[in-house]
């Protein structure tokens, strides 16, 4: 019998294959693959006679040969090769026996044969491909420091730490039908710490090849361990999404956040945008005739846009009207050239053309030759490289002034608010984000002047250089012609080169804050949007105004809307809308009140202080509390807010939204369009698309961390779990209307789209409250008493056996006639290829899964813990210290556990504090509502936010519980302050932080 497994052998011949495909045919397969996980589910069988079909084709047998020439080298090599499993770990083997390679190379040209008629449609394009290197992830690493061997990336859910592998029975569930597969067996194993020297770090090829490895430079770039970043280049690769990977695969990444794999991945892309560019520059050029092998050597060594802009400029197609391509049409450029090769071979008086325009004078011509040469030197990159170090090491500044406005009076208001930038200056090594963002905004809106001062020192030590050095003439030169030529360095500088370094430095600043800002809006939001929830509470939401009144609504604990009604507090009707107050609040006990913090908000809250002051809503004991309001009125009018609230008012359903908003904070916002919630820096005035990306993957991972129950969520909070999208969560939906609540997890795969890698990356954040499905299987139990059902035996928590002979057909994917089983299991945070292990953990301690979030499962847990430690556990159990804690978190929590309850809740209050009351020296407390790059707003009480600058957020101020990536403080935290200046005219208060509560 053969030492490889089936699973083992089909993974390789998947990645020898791919080994061998081009780039073209490579693409061409993974959207094969994409369609395959959204199309309707299907039994692997069929998937298996494909593979047969084209065996009889042999119309190419060269394509063959080249394979099979290149098996032996994966086969036979002394490293272990590395197989990807179906659950995105990777399974070692050792010690290839001769059979196993016959076996490769037989499933070798099986895949090729299958793969023929592509190679035979794309045959032109192959040959062009040739030339490039295949998208191939070959993560493969180098001799342990104890000569034991290889070392393999490991597993989340299946750990190399013993003398076997005991592979998960879940794992068939993921491949469709497919008969159980061979145990793989193995003597050697690394331990799952993964190594972190350079020599051991996996290499990873693009498909677009540079002479940089894309590894070593995102590395250097985000500061973060080579291995670490070649492991999330494949995680990515394997189109695994950001919440999955910092939850479920912490080992590959070295338990890095969700942040760091956004920055890492926002830098792989713009590192692979280079590498496309660059191949499209090299064919452009190629396609010219102006290739040669050091230009092509340039090109490749590029790493960032602007190098690649220095290199391919003498080559880029210039203008027709620019001065130099004037003067090149006149027939000059080879004047320009012998004044630089040999000046004494130069005449210029026999380019003089009386009656043609431009060569009429000798000084035309003496003009064109300057125009040429200036073109040259300022596409020269030896020339550009040497200005720019030049300028490194020279004091160059960013200025701003203010613009000559001709209708002054009608922008006074506007050009206050940029009175700090009226006359600003400040080095462009040490000028902060937001002052870069306030001068655009100022630019933009032409009240500012805006222009970056290179000093002439810089200008006298630059032409000096290019005469005596770059571009001094082989032969002795005239002195006219060496005139000609510091005109022409002169004029090159001031008229082609200072404007490129300006664009640069603008460019390059522009970029930097644009990303910081775009960070901070999504810390903001992260931070809201992840606000302790107040549930079990009947709530009045009041969305203030004057004119049109105040909009009340009292929703139900769980959200259900009660009354919604308009009541005029600030029009002298106050007493007469008391009463009608108080009666809803008693009519619904009711006890607490939301006040959105728009307009007539501070007269709102005063009203109610008031009252509450006065014992007027006895005995009821009703409180306050002030939320944002931003991005309510915008989702009243959406067509989400239709469907949700049919025949409401728009202005009612804005308060709705501001009552729920403190029930369930990350319910509402999802809602909302993230740059509309209004917790960000600029948000308007940076890039939109990268601004888009960056919140969504944040609700996303806020999502996703925190559940959602499937069987009560909306469609709006589905589609931002993991793996999920519009689509699929609207078939979620409709599955759910039609066939009734899912019963487990594996129900999942029953969604039309819904594929393997959907469910993979979705199945560990979705949740489902047991009671509820244990009465629900009760009726239906009830119900169907005396029908024949299909019998589903659920051996295991996910060996779920279909007994129907016909259960592999498609139509069972959309209208399943089953009666499953509950699994506890559903209810927590594993995930369904780590329950096999959980339920053998549950063995070891003595539990069962009833016990799951009682105190008993918790005893029994701290008693094995606390005589042995978890690292000898997860290599008894063969998994990883990670994935150990995911599964031991997740039998330890109670049911409905939700993490956010460690965050701050809102601040209810029952009396209010006047700006006239502050003194200079007051210590208060009160709420983060925004951080920004120069400061923290905080809410505390007196209607108008305080400000710390960010001079005053010092480390050693800021929470040890809590950890940090930066010293910003997030929306919703308390912090304890101290009044430091009070500016009442400008309605300003200056504060100091004391600490963070």
């Amino acid at each position: 019998m053969s030492a490889l497994s089936r699973r083992a052998k089909l993974k390789v011949q998947a990645v020898v294959a791919k080994d061998e495909l081009p780039s073209f045919l490579e693409s061409s397969s993974e959207s094969e693959e994409d369609n395959d996980e959204d199309s309707s589910w299907e039994p692997q069988k069929k998937a298996t006679n494909s593979l047969k079909l084209p065996i009889s084709n042999k119309s190419k047998p060269k394509k063959v040969s080249v394979i099979q020439k290149k098996a032996p080298h994966i086969s036979s090599s002394p490293r272990k090769v590395a197989i990807k499993e179906e659950l995105n770990s990777s399974v070692l083997i050792d010690d290839v026996s001769e059979d196993s390679k016959d076996e490769l190379k037989v499933l070798q040209k099986q895949k090729t044969t299958s793969s023929t008629r592509k190679r035979v449609c794309n045959k032109p394009r192959m040959q062009k491909a040739k030339k490039l290197k295949v998208d191939e992830v070959i993560c493969r690493t180098d001799n342990l420091d104890d000569g034991g061997g290889g070392i393999e990336i490991p597993s989340t859910s299946t750990m190399q730490g013993g003398s076997s592998i005991k592979k998960r029975e879940d794992e068939e569930d993921l491949t469709f039908g497919e008969p159980p597969l061979k145990k793989i067996k193995s003597t050697m194993f690394p331990q799952g710490q993964p190594v972190k020297t350079a020599g051991n770090v996996g290499k990873v090829q693009e498909d677009l090849e540079m002479n940089w490895d894309m590894v070593q430079v995102l590395s250097e770039r985000t500061n973060i361990e080579p291995w670490v970043c070649a492991n999330i280049i494949c995680l990515f690769n394997d189109d695994n999404t950001i919440p999955f990977i910092a939850r479920y695969r912490k080992e590959l990444i070295n338990n890095l956040d969700a942040d760091a794999l956004r920055e890492v991945q926002q830098t792989l892309e713009e590192l692979r945008t280079v590498a496309k560019k660059t191949h499209a520059t090299i064919q452009k050029i190629k396609k010219e005739g102006k290739l040669s092998e050091s230009l092509l050597t340039a090109l490749l060594n590029c790493r960032t846009l602007e190098e690649l802009d220095h290199v391919s400029a003498p080559y880029k197609t210039g203008s027709k009207g620019t001065k130099a391509q004037r003067a090149k049409q006149l027939g000059l450029e080879g004047a320009a050239k012998t004044l630089l090769e040999n000046p004494e071979a130069l005449n210029l008086l026999s380019f003089v053309k009386p009656s043609v325009k431009g060569l009429s004078t000798l000084q035309d011509i003496e003009m064109g030759v300057q125009h040429i040469l200036a073109d040259m030197f300022a596409k020269d990159k030896d020339t550009l490289d040497f200005i720019r170090k030049l300028c490194s090491r020279r004091y160059v500044c960013i200025q701003s002034s203010l613009a000559k406005v001709s209708s002054k009076n009608e922008r006074e208001k506007d050009i206050s608010k940029f009175q700090l930038y009226q006359n600003f200056s400040c080095n462009i090594k040490s000028i902060q984000h937001h002052q870069i963002l306030a001068i655009n905004r100022g630019e933009n809106l032409k009240i500012l002047t805006v222009k970056v001062n290179i000093p002439d020192s810089v200008k006298n030590e630059f032409c000096s250089w290019c005469i005596q050095n770059r571009w001094r003439p082989l032969r002795f030169a005239r002195p006219e012609l060496m005139k000609i030529l510091h005109d022409s360095v002169e004029d090159s500088y001031k008229r082609l080169i200072y404007p490129l370094l300006c664009r640069e430095y603008r460019s390059k600043l522009t970029s930097d804050a644009e990303k910081e800002s775009i960070m901070m809006f999504g810390r903001n939001l992260r931070q809201l949007l992840l606000t302790s929830p107040v549930p079990g509470r009947t709530l009045m939401g009041v969305d203030p105004g004057y004119k049109h009144g105040c909009k009340l609504a009292i929703i139900s604990p769980t959200s259900q809307i009660l009354h919604t009604d308009v009541v005029y507090l600030h029009s002298g009707q106050g007493f007469r809308e008391a009463e009608k107050i108080k009666r809803l609040l008693l009519n619904f006990n009711c006890s607490t009140v939301v006040i959105g913090n728009g307009t007539a908000c501070r007269e709102t809250e005063a009203y109610f202080a008031d009252l509450i002051m006065k014992k007027y809503f006895a005995p009821l004991d009703v409180v306050y509390c002030i939320v944002n309001e931003a991005g309510a009125s915008i989702y009243s009018v959406s067509p989400e807010a239709n469907k949700e609230m049919p025949g409401l008012d728009p202005n009612l359903r804005s308060a709705v939204s501001i009552a729920r908003r403190v029930q369930d904070p990350l319910a509402e916002l999802v809602k909302i369009e993230p740059k509309h919630i209004g917790v960000g820096m600029y948000q308007h005035d940076v890039s939109q698309t990268l601004l888009k990306a960056t919140l969504d993957s944040v609700v996303e991972e806020c999502v996703s961390f925190v559940g959602v129950d499937i069987n009560i969520c909306s469609e709006i909070l589905l589609r931002h779990i993991a793996g999920l999208n519009a689509s699929r969560a609207k078939n979620i939906i409709e599955w759910r209307e039609k066939n009734g609540p899912f019963i487990n997890r594996e129900q999942l795969k029953n969604v039309k789209g819904l594929g393997p890698k959907s469910f993979q990356q979705c199945a560990g954040f979705i949740r489902f409250n047991q009671d509820y499905i244990r009465t629900f299987c009760s009726l239906q139990k009830e119900s169907s008493a005396g029908d024949q059902v299909l019998s589903i035996a659920v051996t295991t928590p996910i060996d779920v056996q279909f007994t129907d002979e016909k259960q592999g057909k498609k139509k069972s994917k959309t209208a399943p006639k089953a009666t499953l089983k509950p699994n506890p299991l559903d209810q927590t945070c594993i995930h369904p290829e780590s329950y096999e292990i959980a339920m053998r953990f549950l063995s070891l301690i003595g539990g069962n899964l009833c016990e799951i979030g009682k105190p008993e499962m918790q005893r029994k847990i701290n008693s094995l813990l606390q005589k042995e430690e978890v690292e000898g556990i997860a290599k008894s159990l063969g998994t990883t210290v990670h994935t150990l804690q995911i599964i031991i978190d997740g039998l330890s929590q109670p049911e409905s556990f939700d993490f956010r309850t460690d965050f701050d809740k809102p601040d209810f209050k029952r009396s209010i504090v006047c700006l006239e009351d502050l003194n200079v020296g007051t210590v208060l407390t009160g709420k983060v509502e925004n951080a920004t790059l120069f400061g923290i707003f905080v809410d505390i009480g007196v209607g108008k936010s305080g400000l710390i600058p960010i001079r005053n957020v010092t480390e050693a101020k800021l929470s040890k519980v809590k950890k940090r990536r930066s010293l910003g403080l997030g929306p919703g935290e308390r912090v304890e302050v101290k009044v430091i200046n009070i500016d009442i005219p400008r309605s300003r208060i200056t504060l100091d932080l004391i600490r963070v509560l």
